[in-house]
């Protein structure tokens, strides 16, 4: 789900011309940063660079999800923001809103892997979801014990973060660790394991388990806990009257998902085409959502296709990634056209949902005639995009449930196999080049009920995903840092064509007695 999502590191571009190139974008940045000082971006000393020929200098934007010092004060990133958007002096032009995302270029030394993980706590001994009491509690006693900062929403704590981590709360209650931008798998794992372990030293004592599972596999909408946060409190009483699915999404998931770089516009556009051809085959292998309300839902992934019918303006596979005059402006287009929730001033946030930022950029924006947004209002609106594949100043892969342990390892595995070696990613390209968009929406239907059983072209998915696992498992070796174990339950997944959901499945038909109430214990963290 990831609804109060991650950003990484803030990037520094200094003022010199800059010409950032890549596909069908060119643009000077050169006359740009003075005008862009006064739209929220302070100018930095330090230098980015945005492909392997064109060095990006000084354009300092501050992520709204990072962590940074003013003086003697903590800027904590969260949901909510902690600092009012600062009032703009000028409009924004759509060139900004480019500027914004191709700031996010960075050599490939700089790339990094950002994973974020959600995962549902319920009492030991009922099984019940936890309160926001009891949340609260754990917050309070994990930042206390392991020296983590507080994040308030007025009276309320709602996360922590520590360094470039956070804790925050999804609409339900559900645990999310955002995990600071890393270098390798090995550091990935080793941040997971030890969340999870200062979790479980305040949670065992409050009789709190957590589980790893794509979708609640127990409890209904109406026993779920609403968490205290304005920005949800929103979309609650928007989501029914643009899908009918979307207060399961809200309430009822939990996901996995990586959070990768690129170096430039064009490749980007290589990076955000491989991860939507291939959302699909990471849905199935990932699958692990088999349950509602305590019996079989039907599906394997139920979490994915919950997406199919939560808000259709901001969701789906994005077909007009594979046009040919795709770029940052085509993504920006896209984005424009996404109807509103919100705007955060005064330290609340204004109902503006169904709302053009279109008409905010024009200073027609019901709620506050007359005012411009600032960046902070861009990078707000962009994370209230849930397409399979988003594009920040990264690219979010987004297409997974969420699992035990060893797959919050996997999935980041995966991806970085795929995408972060030059071959690797050539070879998807190759492999997905002639997939129609007929074809791409047929695996995005079919996937979350058959899994790797689903037929394609002369086969089934699951060959499809015996060759791309093997693509990723290559592209880790090629990096050099022993990491293709961490694809070892995947490999096996995709070798047998058996979902962790048909995994559970046997299992509930089986030795489970059809009761579920085993699978807390079975996917206990």
């Amino acid at each position: 789900m990831a609804l109060a999502s991650h950003t990484g590191s803030a990037h520094r571009i200094g003022a010199e011309t800059l010409r950032c190139r890549g596909g069908n974008m060119a643009f000077n940045f050169s006359t740009h940063a003075e005008s862009l000082k006064m739209k929220e971006i302070s100018i930095g000393s330090s230098s980015l660079s945005c492909s392997s020929r064109n060095i990006m200098h000084g354009l300092h934007i501050d992520s709204a999800r990072t962590a940074s010092r003013r003086g003697d004060r903590v800027i904590v990133a969260a949901s909510p923001p902690t600092e009012d958007a600062t009032v703009a002096t000028e409009p924004l032009t759509k060139e900004d809103l480019v500027a914004y995302l191709a700031s996010g270029c960075k050599p490939k030394e700089k790339w990094r892997i950002g994973t974020e993980h959600e995962k549902f706590g319920f009492n030991i001994e009922t099984l019940r979801p936890m309160t926001y009491e009891q949340i609260a509690g754990l917050l309070n006693g994990i930042a206390e014990r392991f020296d983590w900062e507080k994040i308030m929403e007025g009276d309320n704590i709602i996360g922590l973060q520590q360094g470039k981590q956070s804790i925050s709360l999804e609409p339900g209650g559900q645990f999310e660790l955002s995990g600071a931008p890393l270098e390798t798998l090995h550091q990935t794992c080793a941040e997971v394991n030890s969340h999870l372990y200062q979790v479980k030293a305040v949670a065992e004592e409050m009789g709190i388990g957590f589980l790893g599972i794509g979708f609640q596999p127990k409890w209904s909408r109406e026993d779920i806990p609403i968490m205290p946060k304005g920005r949800y409190e929103i979309m609650r009483n928007y989501m029914p009257k643009v899908g009918s699915l979307g207060l399961d999404m809200m309430f009822r998931t939990c996901t996995v998902q990586v959070n990768l770089d690129f170096d430039s516009e064009a490749d980007m556009i290589k990076k955000f085409r491989a991860g939507l051809a291939l959302q699909p085959i990471a849905t199935a292998l990932f699958a692990n959502s088999p349950f509602t309300d305590g019996k079989p839902n039907g599906y394997l992934s139920m979490r994915s296709q919950i997406w199919t019918d939560t808000d259709n303006d901001r969701t789906g596979m994005l077909p007009f990634v594979f046009d040919d005059s795709f770029g940052f402006e085509k993504y920006v287009d896209y984005a424009l056209d996404v109807p509103m929730y919100f705007i955060y001033r005064k330290k609340k946030y204004i109902d503006c949902s169904g709302m053009s930022f279109r008409d905010f950029m024009a200073g027609k924006l019901p709620p506050v005639p007359g005012e411009l947004p600032t960046l902070t209002d861009w990078e707000n609106h962009l994370t209230t995009i849930f397409p399979e594949v988003r594009l920040k100043r990264y690219l979010e892969m987004r297409g997974s449930d969420g699992g035990p342990w060893r797959r919050l390892c996997a999935l980041p595995a995966f991806w970085v196999g795929l995408l972060y070696d030059e071959v690797s990613l050539q070879n998807v390209l190759d492999i997905t080049a002639d997939w129609t968009q007929g074809e791409r929406q047929m695996l995005r239907n079919k996937v979350p009920v058959s899994g790797l059983n689903t037929p394609f072209r002369d086969g089934l998915v699951k060959h499809v995903a015996q060759d791309i696992v093997k693509l990723a498992k290559d592209g880790l070796e090629r990096r050099g840092f022993k990491e293709s174990g961490f694809l070892n339950e995947v490999t096996e997944v995709a070798r047998t064509g058996v979902t962790p959901a048909e995994k559970l499945l046997e299992l509930y038909n089986g030795k489970w007695g059809r009761n579920v109430d085993p699978v807390f214990e079975e996917l206990l963290y």
